[in-house]
């Protein structure tokens, strides 16, 4: 919001700079300060419909900036939770999380692993579902 309002003032500042130049044409001051005045008032109409576009659009880039932090965040708490986990080797288990949705890819020493870590990011606050694509070693 800061920014809007820098912008504004630079917008007036410049328009006021334009009006001030205009009074320097031979005419009287006073048609120069209608002409000021009009063009300040159309002015903060533009300036207006501008600063209403711009918070729209950072309204949208918000909330979706928010997801993707929300994603990473949940990412993170899934693999904090896997890496706790004895007996899971993190290093073999990746963790990619979309609009909540995680998905557990890699390998892992047994089926009941794979299990245990699916659960693991079930409890994770924010998923939504966990799609399980880890692939249990086979046992020689």
């Amino acid at each position: 919001m800061k920014a809007i309002k820098s912008f504004k003032l630079t917008c007036i500042s410049v328009l006021l700079a334009a009006g001030l130049m205009a009074c320097d044409k031979p005419g009287s001051a006073e048609i120069a300060g209608k002409k000021i005045d009009q063009t300040v008032d159309e002015a903060g109409k533009k300036i207006g419909e501008t600063v209403d576009k711009v918070g729209e659009k950072l309204d949208e880039k918000s909330a979706k900036t928010g997801l993707a932090i929300d994603d990473a965040e949940i990412s993170l708490k899934v693999k904090a939770a896997i890496f706790a986990e004895p007996g899971l080797k993190t290093l073999q288990i990746s963790v990619d999380t979309v609009k909540g949705v995680v998905t557990l890819s890699g390998s892992v020493d047994s089926l009941p692993s794979s299990d245990r870590a699916e659960a693991l990011a079930s409890a994770v606050a924010g998923v939504k579902k966990v799609e399980n694509r880890l692939v249990p070693k086979q046992i020689r």
